[in-house]
């Protein structure tokens, strides 16, 4: 027997489990990552966070109620205050009455979609810029599963919103992991506090991941830093973008 035929006959490495990549994604980037580029699947990632946030949008109807949380939406937003008493309470009331199945339909339609069109600019930047031989498939689960960090933020804004008074509770500032949860969203600079907000340690912690997901699927000769530049950049300039137009209507 040749020794071509014994390598022939040789089985071929198995890659990593699904539960190894879950895990390895926050013990193991590197390695998990290129296994996920290697054989580009989302499916498991992506009802995860679904579900988790399936969970979080449940509790926060249910143990803050969606009125509440319009409510308090509506006392930190000057451009809310401008408006006639009755005017605002007729726009809380339709909020409230949208957000109890808006909030789901964002879950299971809108995030996926949201994924796809943060993974259709990263293609452009990666491939059609940098000229990296990237597939849609690949950056889409390195989006996917770069997310996953959401899952643990969920868990401990859920393990927050049972902690504080219902009325102290910010769904969409929960957690004091962004410099923006010690500054006064009323009075304060809105460009200044819609930037601070922006600067959260769980979103750079998934852009990170992103980051190495996208250098895993580049191959060798794709850096580490052009990885990471078409990760931040697009993100900087959107939160500069959101920020400033946050100053010019408030």
């Amino acid at each position: 027997m040749t020794p071509e035929t014994l390598s022939a006959s040789e089985p071929e490495p198995k890659g990593m489990g699904e539960a190894s990549r879950l895990t390895g994604v926050f013990f193991e980037p590197t390695k998990t990552f290129e296994d996920i580029a290697a054989r580009p699947s989302f499916v498991v990632p992506l009802i995860l966070i679904m579900l988790f946030s399936i969970a979080y949008v449940t509790l926060v109807g249910q143990h803050i109620g969606w009125e509440r949380t319009i409510r308090h939406q509506f006392e930190i937003s000057p451009r809310a205050q401008q408006m006639p008493p009755e005017q605002r309470e007729q726009a809380i009331a339709m909020q409230v009455k949208f957000a109890s199945v808006g909030a789901y339909i964002f879950v299971v339609v809108g995030l996926p979609i949201a994924y796809a069109i943060w993974s259709g600019v990263l293609l452009g930047i990666v491939k059609g810029i940098m000229s990296a031989p990237v597939k849609f498939k690949q950056v889409f689960a390195a989006v996917v599963y770069g997310s996953l960090p959401s899952v643990l933020f969920t868990i401990l804004a859920i393990a927050v919103m049972f902690m504080k008074n219902p009325d102290d509770f910010n769904m969409q500032n929960p957690l004091v992991f962004n410099p923006g949860a010690f500054l006064d969203p009323v009075n304060g600079s809105k460009f200044v506090y819609s930037l601070a907000s922006s600067l959260d340690l769980f979103m750079i912690w998934t852009l990170f991941l992103i980051g190495i997901g996208l250098k895993a699927a580049g191959g060798k000769r794709f850096s580490t830093g052009s990885a990471m530049t078409a990760v931040f950049l697009p993100w900087a300039i959107w939160i500069l973008a959101k920020a400033a137009l946050a100053g010019a209507f408030s």
